[in-house]
């Protein structure tokens, strides 16, 4: 567990980052980046003691930010919502070699990159040496050529700055401040159909936010150079179909599937290495999970 220790931690107002950055202000000297859009989220952060610095990764202005972090945590990520990939490219990739570079006295440099990456496995489950692939063109043109664009980034600075990498994909996060499965429940109170693959069930293997904050720290002494890549996911292998049904037991809603060739098929992913390297998996049950998703968003929901 980190210590008395400087971190940085990129995409601080996100769903994953935002909570990490406030679990590690406890113990740490802990620095958020992000564009800070949304003033409540900066007003929760420095609440719990973190110290925010508006950046915009893309301009490569890292002016605002020491030189001198321990650790980094890099989890920031853009979406143009269009098929733009220079800027997305820019934004996600360039930004992510200019980072390195800035922090390249830190012992330890974690990049979060996504079990998007990989080229479709049907319900096998996906290794880290599995082929790669443009997994999430149906729904964001750009997303899973920009995460592979900016791991290899992240792998050639390693190399080049000496500064130990570690390349963690997540395969979809959740919990109590949100996630897909979230929207999923959104979709469901409104009535609205949900996209499933025809090649069905759509399974994944989600992984809650208390294990995402207990793990990932652990990763940081995994770093090395070269850069290692490790599956940063649950235990228990989901499908849509199932937590869509299960939130409706909760909730009294009724989920309505679409099934389309236009959606994502299935990423379920191993956990073997993480398990191998931090001594243990995740620990949240899906269901767990979900039931106290809902009790800290919408517990007047619960039927």
């Amino acid at each position: 567990m980190l210590e008395g220790s400087k971190i940085l931690v990129t995409g601080a107002t996100g769903q994953v980052a935002y909570p990490l950055a406030c679990s590690l202000a406890a113990r740490n000297e802990v620095w958020a980046a992000a564009r800070f859009s949304d003033p409540a989220k900066r007003q929760g952060l420095e609440a719990a003691g973190v110290r925010c610095a508006p950046v915009d990764l893309t301009s490569g202005d890292f002016s605002a930010l020491p030189e001198d972090f321990d650790a980094v945590f890099h989890l920031a990520v853009a979406r143009s919502g269009e098929a733009d990939f220079d800027a997305d490219l820019r934004a996600n990739a360039e930004s992510v070699g200019l980072l390195m570079a800035h922090c390249r006295r830190a012992r330890a440099f974690l990049h979060c990159s996504t079990t998007g990456v990989y080229h479709f496995k049907g319900h096998e489950e996906l290794v880290e040496s599995d082929p790669l692939g443009d997994n999430h063109r149906a729904m964001m043109p750009t997303y899973s050529i920009c995460k592979i664009a900016a791991e290899a980034v992240a792998r050639t600075e390693a190399r080049q700055l000496g500064l130990p990498t570690i390349i963690a994909r997540l395969n979809t996060p959740y919990g109590d401040n949100g996630g897909w499965m979230y929207f999923h429940l959104l979709m469901m109170k409104k009535g609205i159909p949900i996209p499933v693959h025809s090649d069905a069930p759509s399974v994944y293997t989600p992984i809650h936010d208390d294990d995402i904050l207990e793990l990932m720290p652990r990763l940081l002494a995994h770093a090395s150079v070269p850069a290692h890549i490790v599956n940063l996911c649950g235990q228990e292998h989901v499908s849509i179909e199932q937590w869509c049904s299960y939130m409706g037991e909760l909730t009294g809603l009724e989920p309505k599937f679409a099934p389309t060739d236009a959606t994502l098929e299935s990423v379920v992913s191993s956990n073997a290495r993480l398990r191998e390297w931090v001594g243990r998996g995740a620990e949240v049950g899906w269901k767990e999970g979900l039931r106290r998703m809902i009790e800290a968003r919408h517990p007047d929901w619960l039927v």
